[in-house]
């Protein structure tokens, strides 16, 4: 019969920010509705299980992290299966589906996926279900969601075969063939029947019908509080409600909180000074840029320039007492709690998340542990329904976590990037409990900014630029916030920015300096080419200039050292709205360019009026265009590299567009064959990108 399969199947994840790892708690969850259980652990936790003796099947929902890689959850695992030693049927018994997470404004789209993937394919293993790519550019559940109602099918499917190959091998029927298709066909049947079971009982998914709620409500715009028919007159089908399995116990004020190194699983940090501050644009700019500079000459911080490093942030004080505040729990704010899992929790190895210290005071956890910012996904509105009173905000929250309000969820949430915070204050009778928020929020990720100096050049220092992120007040969020780092680092440094803007140094055995934690973030690629007579191009709008100035400062020291070496033309193509307002390192650039360490210094500037009968070019892959044979010489005959800095969906794919007209019109190929080019000079590292959205 078919409820004595064997259904157990191996559930893998690779994680970097806890997105895979969400997901794939969410297919344990629904795995027990479907009569199937999920033997699931981090990938990275190869001591838990083994692929070389698996027989069950296998699913893997992993994640990418940087210019294509891996999680660094998954590298040890990668690099044991790119072990060239393995045979090509190594893992030829292995059945297995994944599921790739990614964001497609990025070159190397689902790549940690696709590696493993590919990787598993070399070495033998076969596909059960079909590889699901999501990106989350669009929504990450524009795939997720039908990739895991597929996989139970495929599943079953999966085990049916078994199961019909070990009655096979034990048939002593006159006839086999015809017995194999009758007990086929009826273990099919029982299966569809308990999937309709599913669906009408405690399942991943049920009905909910509650069409009085709104039907007095007049207006005729759907808002994030309110819907229109179709979907307010319809029935829902809603995710399960994940089972609680945290528990929060209230101590007393004594103690002291974690050091914020704690928290940190990537590296070393570092606590340290802020020494410089200034600020690179004019007041009238569209835009407020900072130049920081931090002192890291008494630690063992090391970088090189093109590294990218990370800062630990703190949530907006603010934000934090006005979330203390609606949760009833102002005055226990600096009281220690202590966090532990529900010894009755129906969650399947449920853990207390890395992130949450066993024991530190409320507001140490909601200000360093918790972000307060993401955007809720499906599975915390589906919890926050159970917590909300009011029968109209209880309906709307369910159409926002349904199937059918998949769209309402996208425009309303996801692309409002809407928060906790604004959820509360649009649905006023929704009262969460502690213990729900810190089971949902996911961790509060440290922020990763570009190097932009030279340890060469300024021994000791680490130099970084950075715009004020404003996220403007609109329907959905009543109230201007601006970025939870660039925010932070604003109102920290405010004391050293003179009116003036002047720099400031802050002299030994004045006012205590700020000090701020960090940890290194190495680029592997992002770096000047090893050999310094080989061109190069830089390409960096805005503060996408940032590691250019750490280039250009490590070459002109390297030019004064060196006299007798060769060294390659450099050039570099900047780009801002107006000239008198956010042209930054305007002064650096002129000096670097008149002592010949930049050969060519080509700007642009948007918003300025041209004083010129012919129309100046506005961006800079308009002055790429300008310059295609100079450009084309430097990739092709000269084996030069080029660097792109910046945003990556206004400026990165354009800039990418115009090197691909350069490439076919200096070759004289259609773009086809300049794509391959192209591609040729990514794969050969010499067209490299640090780029943000």
């Amino acid at each position: 019969m078919c409820c004595d399969l064997k259904r157990r199947f191996l559930l893998l994840y690779a994680t970097q920010k806890g997105q895979a790892k969400a997901i794939a708690e969410e297919i344990c969850l629904q795995a027990g509705a479907h009569g199937l259980e999920a033997d699931m652990h981090c990938i990275s936790e190869m001591d838990k299980y083994n692929l070389e003796t698996e027989k069950d099947p296998v699913v893997i929902v992993i994640s990418t992290t940087g210019t294509g890689d891996p999680p660094d959850t998954a590298r040890k695992f990668v690099k044991k299966i790119r072990d060239k030693t393995l045979p090509p049927d190594h893992f030829a018994h292995l059945q297995y589906g994944l599921l790739g997470l990614g964001d497609s404004e990025y070159t190397f789209f689902c790549n940690g996926g696709k590696t493993v993937d590919r990787l598993l394919q070399e070495l033998g293993a076969q596909h059960f279900y079909d590889t699901g790519l999501a990106d989350d550019c669009v929504g990450l559940e524009l795939v997720v969601d039908p990739w895991i109602d597929g996989l139970w099918l495929a599943l079953k499917e999966v085990f049916l075969l078994r199961k019909e190959k070990e009655d096979m091998s034990n048939n002593v029927s006159a006839d086999p063939h015809v017995g194999h298709e009758m007990n086929l066909s009826s273990k099919i049947q029982n299966l569809n029947l308990e999937d309709e079971g599913v669906r009408s009982s405690d399942g991943p998914s049920h009905k909910l019908i509650d069409i009085n709620v709104v039907a007095s409500a007049t207006d005729t715009e759907p808002s994030l509080v309110h819907s229109v028919p179709p979907i307010s007159q319809s029935a829902l089908n809603i995710p399960a409600l994940p089972p609680e399995y945290i528990e929060v116990q209230f101590q007393d004020t004594h103690g002291e909180n974690p050091h914020l190194s704690s928290l940190i699983s990537e590296g070393t940090t570092f606590e340290v000074p802020v020494t410089k501050a200034s600020q690179l644009t004019r007041e009238d700019a569209v835009k407020t840029a900072l130049l920081l500079e931090l002192d890291i000459a008494d630690t063992a911080f090391d970088y090189q320039p093109g590294d990218a490093f990370c800062v630990i942030c703190p949530n907006n004080v603010n934000e934090v007492e006005e979330l203390l505040h609606i949760l009833g729990l102002s005055e226990k704010g600096e009281n220690f709690v202590c966090i532990k899992v529900k010894q009755d929790t129906k969650k399947k190895g449920a853990t207390r998340p890395q992130h949450i210290p066993e024991r530190s005071t409320l507001k140490f956890i909601l200000t360093w542990c918790l972000e307060l910012r993401a955007i809720p996904k499906k599975a915390f509105l589906r919890a926050l329904v159970e917590c909300t009173s009011d029968a109209g905000e209880k309906r709307r929250l369910q159409e926002l976590c349904s199937k059918q309000g998949a769209s309402d969820y996208t425009h309303f949430i996801r692309e409002s990037n809407v928060c906790l915070l604004d959820l509360l204050h649009a649905f006023p009778s929704c009262k969460p409990s502690l213990n729900l928020l810190i089971e949902h929020l996911p961790k509060l990720q440290a922020r990763s900014y570009s190097v932009s100096s030279s340890n060469l050049y300024q021994p000791g220092k680490l130099c970084f630029v950075f715009n004020i992120v404003e996220f403007p007040a609109c329907p959905t969020r009543p109230v201007l916030r601006k970025g939870v780092c660039t925010g932070w680092l604003a109102e920290l440094v405010a004391p050293l920015l003179h009116t003036n803007k002047d720099t400031l140094d802050i002299k030994r055995g004045s006012s205590p300096t700020e000090k701020i934690s960090i940890f290194a973030r190495p680029n592997n690629t992002f770096h000047l080419p090893s050999d310094p007579s080989v061109p190069f191009v830089m390409v960096g709008p805005g503060t996408g200039i940032a590691p250019f100035i750490g280039f250009l400062q490590h070459r002109q020291k390297l030019r004064e050292e060196h006299t007798e070496w060769e060294f390659g033309e450099t050039w570099l193509f900047f780009g801002c709205r107006h000239q008198d307002r956010d042209y930054l390192f305007k002064d650096e650039l002129r000096c670097f360019h008149e002592n010949g360490t930049l050969t060519h210094l080509k700007v642009c500037f948007s918003r300025d009026s041209s004083t010129t009968e012919v129309a100046q070019p506005k961006y800079v892959q308009d002055v790429i265009r300008l310059y295609a044979k100079e450009v084309a010489r430097v990739l092709l005959k000269e084996s030069g590299y080029f660097y792109v800095c910046g945003d990556k969906k206004h400026m990165a794919d354009d800039v990418s567009d115009a090197v691909l007209d350069v490439l076919s019109m200096e070759m004289e190929v259609d773009k086809l064959e300049a794509m391959r080019t192209m591609a040729m000079l990514r794969e050969a590292k010499r067209y490299l990108q640090d780029v943000w959205s």
